[in-house]
């Protein structure tokens, strides 16, 4: 039987799974030229099932340095100016119990961040990153097709694929990335298991159609609601300024939501109201973490390594995270650059924040709308108010870490060989590039370049940034000079000197004394040391 059409015999890396971590590594390793082949059962983007709806602030960050930023928000039916809002209510049409503000990043807070989190539904981000993921000519995406088996030696990854239709045949590669989710064929392949467990509470969710709802809604434009009755404690929120909303309804399994969906969605509204159920989806909350993430050749990310609860939003950003740390340091090697050893640091880099993410993903889900239910919630009576007031404490006291958690996005630092720290105050070693605008609309990180950057920031560190560019260039090693000198940044960076490596964390923080300038840039290359 022939091959699938499209399949190449060879290639550098083969992805499977051509969701958004899939994508994102395709794009990281495609700009850099990197041949690349994703394989993806689904031939389009299903709208039925929006799952991730946040793109934090620092995936933004991503598709700014991708050049995708500004498309991806004019596709977003939801514009971060719309709402920054979530409410705690006892129902759309009920009384409101509590209000976060400039929640998930899409304030602005000064010079931290330069691009704001997205409300975006899922499709959405997939969407756009296959239209950029086919415009580089060296990314190929086959759809229709899955990943059935890999084997591996020494000196290659052979993928079989197979179509929908019978039809099988093997791709060669260097390297092969497990992006396939939590059924991941390529996780399967190399022995890798889950470990952790998952909720025992079920929860079902829905997409809907509901002309005329924002008529009822009584507490403005939110992201979310979060609706706290007995009749349907729930989290709602649309997913356009229209007429389509998405609701996950705690404690309901597959049969009540199945057979009850209209009568829970219309207790989450407060009032009765004509629904059109577009998409129903049963789904219990997991907290694991494969036991391994790699085996020699191949390597898993996002859902195929790890699975979170969803409160908080970030799951698929973490992902995201992965596919970023993994893409810049397989293109390294295969380009020469840089030796395997540096493929060591995904797993001592990921790891750690893939146990956080799960952590506080879990306390997040220590309290959810059936646990704040108190009597009297919904009564116009004194008695109904004082238990509003209480309700409001408690949600304060409990949620607000959920829905202001940056420093989980944005001050993430990574431990490994390959991270220097110099001793001498100046942004942490291993910590994501501290941001600043150098004119307006005009961030640091626009000047960074594909490979390793250096930032120049005072006159004295001349000579060091003229060795250091001559050892990177005697290796091979790419290397970009950022001449930030007399731009008053010194100061703020309380060093002379930084070195940023491809992904934007600061791989080493200014001068230290003795140290060679070859030695320096073979040790954040990880060449294992005579």
């Amino acid at each position: 039987m022939a091959a699938p059409t499209g399949l190449p015999p060879r290639t550098s890396v083969v992805i499977a799974g051509g969701g958004p971590v899939g994508l994102a590594a395709a794009v990281e390793l495609g700009l850099r030229g990197i041949e690349t082949v994703v394989i993806e059962p689904r031939p389009e983007v299903s709208h039925a099932r929006p799952r991730c709806k946040t793109l934090n602030a620092r995936t933004m960050e991503h598709a700014r340095r991708w050049g995708i930023a500004e498309r991806l928000r004019e596709r977003c039916p939801l514009p971060t100016s719309w709402s920054q809002d979530i409410v705690f209510c006892t129902s759309l049409a009920g009384y409101e119990l509590s209000r976060f503000e400039g929640v998930l990043g899409l304030v602005a807070e000064g010079d931290r961040f330069p691009e704001l989190g997205q409300q975006a539904p899922q499709f959405v981000f997939e969407e756009v990153l296959r239209e950029f993921v086919d415009e580089l000519p060296a990314c190929t995406l086959l759809t229709g097709l899955r990943v059935a088996n890999l084997e591996q030696d020494a000196e290659r990854v052979t993928v079989t694929v197979a179509s929908a239709t019978g039809e099988t045949g093997a791709v060669r590669a260097d390297y092969a990335l497990g992006c396939d989710g939590p059924r991941s064929a390529v996780r399967a392949a190399i022995g890798s298991v889950y470990e952790g467990g998952q909720a025992l509470r079920p929860n079902f969710g829905m997409l809907f159609r509901a002309p005329g709802l924002w008529e009822r809604v009584a507490h403005g434009p939110a992201v979310q609601y979060w609706v706290v009755n007995q009749a349907a404690p729930a989290v709602i929120g649309p997913l356009d300024r229209e007429e389509t909303w998405w609701i996950g309804c705690f404690g309901v399994d597959a049969e009540r939501g199945e057979r009850e969906g209209e009568r829970l969605i219309q207790g989450a509204i407060g009032a009765p109201l004509e629904v059109e159920i577009l998409s129903r989806d049963p789904w219990v909350a997991h907290m694991e973490l494969v036991d391994h993430a790699r085996v020699e050749r191949v390597f898993l990310a996002g859902d195929a390594a790890h699975l979170n609860p969803p409160f908080g939003g970030h799951g698929l950003n973490t992902g995201v995270g992965d596919a970023v740390d993994l893409g810049w340091k397989l293109a390294a090697v295969l380009e020469g650059w840089a030796p395997p050893e540096l493929l060591d640091t995904y797993e001592l880099e990921r790891r750690p924040v893939q146990e956080r993410v799960i952590a506080e993903a879990t306390t997040n889900m220590k309290t959810l709308a059936p646990d704040l239910l108190a009597p009297d919630l919904g009564e116009a009576s004194e008695s109904g108010e004082a238990a509003r007031a209480r309700a409001h404490e408690q949600i304060q006291e409990t949620k607000w870490e959920e829905f202001n958690a940056l420093d989980l996005v944005l001050d993430i630092a990574y431990e490994s060989p390959t991270i220097i720290g110099s001793g001498a105050g100046g942004p942490v070693a291993g910590a994501r590039l501290p941001h600043v605008f150098l004119a307006p609309g005009h961030s640091i990180y626009d000047e960074l370049g594909p490979g390793f950057s250096l930032l120049l920031l005072g006159d004295d560190a001349v000579r060091e940034s003229a060795e250091l560019l001559g050892a990177a260039a005697q290796r091979g090693a790419p290397l970009h000079l950022v001449d930030l000198r007399h731009r008053g940044l010194e100061g703020r960076y309380r060093s002379d000197l930084l070195l940023v490596r491809p992904d934007g964390h600061v791989a080493w923080n200014g001068r230290r004394a003795g140290i060679d300038p070859g030695e320096l840039i073979d040790r954040v290359r990880a060449v294992p040391l005579v």
